[in-house]
């Protein structure tokens, strides 16, 4: 989340940053969706007044960036960068965070890929979701708000981790839950519906705004 300087706050666990040996400090990343090498098209100062810019998504929880580039700045689509702290940036200069409609259409594009990469990346994090999802109330669990898991896919969930203890990857769980087809597949769609839906009451993966 942003704070009043529109700086991003370091929220992150280890599933979405990285420790830096020298001190101990959490380094945030964020995956590039689009880079506009000549600024934002409704950006309307000189082109030599317009700053470098990139669409991004964090690893952490998915917020949502416009990254401003350093002068010159070698960026590629699916490009690490860190964003905090600020001690680390080396490509980043400022960065704030922005909705899923400020995207522009490659970033909107390439969104779903980036995040298929980064539950790959940090994949251990979404099989605790499966083997940590406690009820939500009393009538909903936390593996009901996942695409496609019911009832009794999620009590098959449940069975399976309480005897046969945490799951150790996708393949695992996929082959452990008889019925539950491409798990991954369905966190990353839960991850979309997160970014792109408005009317979101529970979150499962990302922070909201």
């Amino acid at each position: 989340m942003t704070d009043a300087n529109g700086e991003t706050a370091n929220e992150e666990d280890a599933s979405g940053a990285d420790e830096s040996e020298e001190d101990g400090r959490d380094e945030e990343y964020a995956v590039v969706l689009d880079h506009l090498p000549y600024g934002r098209p409704d950006d309307d100062r000189p082109q030599h007044q317009k700053p470098e810019v990139a669409y991004a998504v964090g690893e952490g929880s998915f917020d949502l960036f416009e990254l401003t580039l350093a002068e010159d700045a070698d960026v590629s689509i699916g490009d690490r960068l860190v964003v905090a702290p600020e001690a680390d940036r080396e490509i980043v200069s400022r960065y704030r965070e922005i909705q899923y409609e400020d995207l522009s259409r490659g970033a909107e594009q390439e969104l779903e890929y980036v995040v298929e990469e980064i539950v790959d990346r940090h994949a251990q994090r979404f099989l605790d979701y499966f083997t940590e999802a406690q009820p939500l109330t009393l009538r909903l669990h936390q593996l009901n708000i996942l695409p496609g898991i019911g009832e009794k896919l999620r009590n098959d969930i449940l069975d399976s981790r309480k005897y046969d203890g945490p799951f150790e990857s996708f393949e695992d769980l996929e082959e452990r839950v008889s019925g539950l087809h491409n798990p991954k597949q369905i966190v990353v769609d839960r991850i979309m519906e997160e970014l792109t839906e408005d009317e979101i009451k529970y979150r499962a993966f990302t922070t909201g705004s």
